[in-house]
């Protein structure tokens, strides 16, 4: 969501698929370092390696360098406003998605 595509994106799904499998990511040129950083360690092939799964737990994400300017007490405190707020005109608006290729099987299942 940081920038508007998935780390593992490609223009055939059957690429991300294989990108995932690989482990290949992939940032724009504009991406924060400190993010990137973020999502290399989130998205650690090897669980006991990977932040969220070591000794700290959460508290390895929360300490990132790329939370230093944030406080968790305002945020769960709900005192930080959200940098974008979508505009949203019913409970079931989904405008703010992309749409997705039909997979070709409309045929429900039995």
């Amino acid at each position: 969501m940081h920038a508007g595509i998935d780390p593992f994106n490609d223009e055939d799904p059957m690429g991300i698929y294989r990108n995932i499998l690989k482990g290949k990511i992939s940032f724009t040129s504009s991406f924060d370092k400190e993010a990137k950083s973020l999502v290399k360690h989130l998205l650690v092939a090897d669980l006991s390696k990977r932040y969220g799964n070591l000794k700290d737990g959460v508290n390895d994400i929360k300490k990132h360098r790329w939370f230093n300017n944030l406080s968790w007490d305002d945020l769960m405190k709900k005192k930080i406003k959200a940098p974008y707020v979508p505009m949203v005109k019913s409970l079931g608006d989904v405008s703010n998605f992309e749409e997705y290729p039909d997979s070709g099987n409309s045929t429900p299942a039995v």
